[in-house]
């Protein structure tokens, strides 16, 4: 339970879908559940991983949006900090303790960029990604006005085709007004592939990597030649950390969904041909739903539906069984196939999200399982920062 969240005073089933010390099987659905056995063991695999191959790791806090879960992260997986996406996430991972966040993302906003420049002042290491020159000038007064550092990584477009430069001159150019600017200082290279992380093949991401990996190790000495050295060059994600883990290039990998995993990330396959929530990573997030209705004999009506879950990259699976599947979903609905009839009113489900990312957004709580009962209780603490 987070330090600052008091639930002393919270009412299960208004406030909160279950309490320490519950029965997992009395928990309020939906609720989103996390299977705390597997989550550690996840974590502590990929630490472990990004030591032997000499990594940092910087974990996506855009994916958990949860203080707790990255503090875990660092306890069991000797994470360096968080990267996010939104000024607002980045303070409320520094305001919970996170003392280095990222903002893998380009802030140029005039209200975001002076939020960003005050981050400092919670004593966490703060970085922003820039892909355009006019940028810099902004980031660097903000910096001087509250006298704070923010340090700047010049993002890549090495095939996700949004944000970015493509050529190795742009990123010196941009460098070096950066490492020129008061207030800021130059620490390297932002070069996330997220084009490619969930094609089914091993050989295929491979590919992608194999010329993003030439992209950024061109830019990476086009900046030596200039005298800038990267502290910094970051990337890497659940389907491809072991690309950017053995390029020699990359220093600094990024993986989120890792922790948790989802049907979507699950279908991709390893190197030898076989999913990845199959042995390399556990399913550990799920949520949790219950039948409310089977007034049809061949289907069940689960209250887990849209509002439950983002369905942006499929619907959910249902771990564990293959006698049932989950086929539809409307705004509070869920509609699952049961043809031989082997659920009842009441009973509960575990439905593996098809994303993880903005399925967490849409929850207030984690409720934390392990061995049948409430562990813990964690906030989503960033839920709908996205500005």
């Amino acid at each position: 339970m987070n330090a600052q969240t008091d639930i002393s005073k919270l009412e299960v089933g208004y406030d909160v879908p279950a309490l320490p010390g519950m029965d997992a099987a009395d928990i309020q659905t939906p609720a989103l559940v996390l299977d705390l056995d597997a989550l550690e063991r996840n974590i502590t695999k990929m630490g472990a991983w990004a030591k032997a191959h000499g990594m940092r790791h910087r974990v996506h806090g855009k994916m958990h949006k949860s203080v707790d879960v990255a503090l875990l992260q660092e306890k069991l997986g000797g994470s360096c900090g968080v990267c996010c996406q939104k000024v607002s996430e980045a303070e409320v991972f520094a305001r919970g303790g996170i003392k280095d966040v990222l903002v893998s993302n380009q802030v140029t906003d005039p209200a975001k960029i002076d939020r960003l420049a005050r981050l400092p002042k919670l004593s966490a290491r703060t970085l922003v990604c820039v892909d355009d020159p006019a940028n810099v000038a902004d980031l660097s007064a903000a910096a001087q006005k509250h006298g704070t550092e923010i340090e700047c990584l010049v993002e890549i477009d090495c095939g996700a085709g949004r944000c970015g430069v493509v050529t190795t001159q742009e990123v010196v150019n941009i460098a070096k007004l950066i490492d020129a600017a008061q207030g800021l200082k130059f620490s390297g290279i932002q070069a996330y592939q997220g084009a490619m992380q969930h094609m089914d093949k091993f050989e295929d991401r491979q590919e992608k990597l194999d010329i993003a990996i030439a992209q950024v190790a061109d830019a990476v000495q086009g900046l030596k030649a200039q005298g800038l050295e990267c502290d910094i060059v970051g990337g890497g994600g659940t389907g491809s950390y072991y690309f950017e883990g053995g390029s020699g290039v990359y220093n600094e990998l990024q993986c989120g969904s890792y922790a948790f995993m989802d049907a979507d990330y699950g279908r991709i396959l390893d190197k030898d041909g076989k999913r990845i929530d199959e042995g390399e990573w556990e399913n550990a997030l799920f949520i949790l739903t219950t039948v409310m209705s089977h007034a049809k004999a061949d289907k069940a009506i689960v209250d887990a539906g849209l509002k439950a879950q983002s369905v942006d990259s499929g619907l959910p699976t249902v771990f564990g069984r293959d006698d049932v599947e989950y086929l539809k979903c409307s705004d509070e609905h869920g509609v699952v196939a049961d043809p031989k009839g082997v659920l009842k009113v009441n009973d509960k489900l575990h439905l593996v999200p098809g994303h993880c990312d903005p399925t967490c957004n849409v929850h207030d709580w984690y409720v934390g399982v392990r061995n049948g009962k409430v562990e813990t209780l964690w906030p989503v603490s960033a839920r709908g920062k996205a500005y």
